[in-house]
């Protein structure tokens, strides 16, 4: 999957707003038939939202198309999938998934729509959203239980389905959901996927709390967030953009390190600092990381 640092919730219903998400300069959009949709409105919506898959890949925009359809449980994700798989869709943004059979079913639906319409088999993506107990309790099986899941989001923000789920009290600092975070981004990275997204941040006037929420989430390894208004956007990309100064630095320690391996070192002082291949290994994914944003600029 390519590194989202932002990833920006638009309702489905309102067609127009996709292009306020164009321009806020998040690196995906994600068009919602789930919580942000009125119930009367559930039907009706999915074929603006096609329609709107058809004009963004028409147009070619930079941002790649999520949909989040409705959770399995509602009765009606099946008609969301058929209504929305098409050319354009990167792929399908999960809700309220219980464990991995839950994923295996979805997997064997899309597999069925794909060779229908002329898709590349496993070209929609699918990112889980642990908004229940149950998921979480079994993060790492629904981590590995397809090829076609992207991507996680650990889904901790205040007063929301996960908080309701555990019965935690959200505070800034993040504390009672460290565990929860943690615990989801190593089981995405046990899974061989690298860019793990947070989210969100619900306050849409607190930017300083925004950036916040991203870094600290930054730290624990998190690789984007998951957005719910534009102003958040922009914040989000600068911060899981990896500083000048990192990239700079990590190329330096490559090349000094590879001076060393030519001359038979298999170890450097660089800058003060004790380097091996470990270290070189971690500069190169900085880079990489680097180069995959630019990239997708």
């Amino acid at each position: 999957m390519k590194p989202y640092r932002s990833m920006l919730f638009v309702p489905g219903h309102k067609a127009s707003w996709a292009g306020k998400g164009l321009a806020s300069g998040a690196d995906a959009l994600i068009l919602d038939l789930e919580d942000s949709v009125p119930v009367a409105e559930k039907e009706s919506v999915r074929p603006v939202v096609a329609e709107t898959v058809d004009r963004l890949h028409a147009q070619g925009v930079r941002p790649d198309v999520w949909v989040r359809p409705n959770a399995s449980v509602s009765g009606i994700q099946g008609a969301d999938l058929e209504a929305v798989i098409r050319p354009g869709l990167a792929g399908l943004f999960l809700p309220k998934v219980f464990d991995a059979e839950e994923l295996i079913r979805i997997d064997a639906v899309v597999s069925h729509i794909e060779a229908r319409e002329g898709l590349e088999a496993g070209s929609v993506g699918l990112i889980v959203s642990f908004e229940t107990a149950v998921s979480m309790a079994h993060c790492e099986e629904i981590a590995a239980a397809t090829p076609r899941v992207s991507s996680l989001l650990g889904a901790t923000g205040p007063s929301a389905d996960v908080g309701r789920e555990l019965g935690f009290e959200f505070t800034p600092a993040g504390l009672e959901t460290l565990y929860l975070r943690s615990r989801l981004v190593l089981a995405a990275r046990a899974a061989g996927l690298h860019h793990p997204v947070a989210g969100v941040w619900q306050d849409i006037r607190d930017l300083d709390g925004a950036r916040q929420f991203c870094a600290d989430n930054k730290q624990l390894g998190y690789r984007g967030m998951v957005c719910i208004h534009p102003s958040h956007v922009a914040i989000a990309n600068e911060v899981f953009t990896p500083a000048p100064e990192a990239v700079d630095h990590s190329r330096r320690l490559i090349e000094a390190f590879h001076a060393a391996e030519a001359a038979g070192s298999a170890a450097v002082d660089f800058e003060g600092q004790h380097v091996d291949i470990a270290h070189v290994k971690t500069a190169e994914g900085i880079v990489a990381q680097a180069e995959a944003i630019a990239a997708n600029a």
